[in-house]
C-alpha cells in the first residue's frame, strides 16, 4: 500500500506539473486549463493503472489541490519569506502544494510522511537543493499548524 501510494503521489505530481506549465503557456483560459487537467489525469492514471489498487488517492490529491490551491500558496508565502510565490521553481511549488495539502487539509497521513513524501518528490524531480528547500518550509508550515505536535521534535532530538 505504502508504494501504492508513493506511485499515487508521482502521478498526482505529474499531472498537475503538466497541467500547470500548460496553464502559463496558454494564460486566461481556465475552461480549457479545467478539461485539460481532467484528460491529463485520465491518461496518466491509464498509463500507471496496472501498478495501482485505485484511483482515490490520485483523485484526492489532484482535485483536493486544484481546489485549495489559493490557500495553499497563501500558506507558502510567510514560510519561504526570501522566496516570491512566482519565484519557485515550479516542480518545488507543486511538491510544496502537494505536502501542505496532505499536511493540513487531508490529514490522512502523519506530518513526518506527509514531509518526507515531499522531500522524496523533490530529490528526484527537484533540483539540487530543492529537497532541503521543501523540508525546511514543510517544517515551517508544520510547526505553524494546528496539527503540530511538539513530542515529535523531542523524539527527535533524543535520536
Amino acid at each position: 500500500m505504502a508504494s501504492n501510494r508513493h506511485l499515487s503521489r508521482i502521478i498526482a505530481f505529474q499531472t498537475l506539473y503538466e497541467q500547470e506549465f500548460i496553464a502559463k503557456k496558454v494564460p486566461g483560459h481556465e475552461s480549457e486549463s479545467q478539461k485539460t487537467l481532467e484528460e491529463i489525469l485520465e491518461r496518466n492514471y491509464q498509463e500507471f493503472a496496472k501498478a495501482l489498487e485505485g484511483r482515490e488517492f490520485i483523485d484526492q490529491l489532484v482535485w483536493g489541490i486544484r481546489d485549495n490551491k489559493d490557500k495553499i500558496d497563501t500558506i507558502i508565502v510567510p514560510a519561504a519569506p526570501e522566496w516570491p510565490i512566482e519565484q519557485i521553481a515550479m516542480v518545488d511549488l507543486i511538491i510544496l502544494r502537494m505536502g501542505i495539502f496532505e499536511l493540513l487539509f487531508a490529514k490522512e497521513v502523519p506530518p513526518k510522511v506527509a514531509i518526507n513524501e515531499a522531500v522524496e518528490l523533490s530529490k528526484a524531480f527537484g533540483g539540487q537543493n530543492s529537497s532541503k528547500f521543501v523540508n525546511g518550509v514543510l517544517g515551517t508550515v508544520y510547526r505553524a499548524s494546528d496539527v503540530y505536535n511538539p513530542d515529535d521534535d523531542k523524539k527527535r532530538e533524543k535520536k
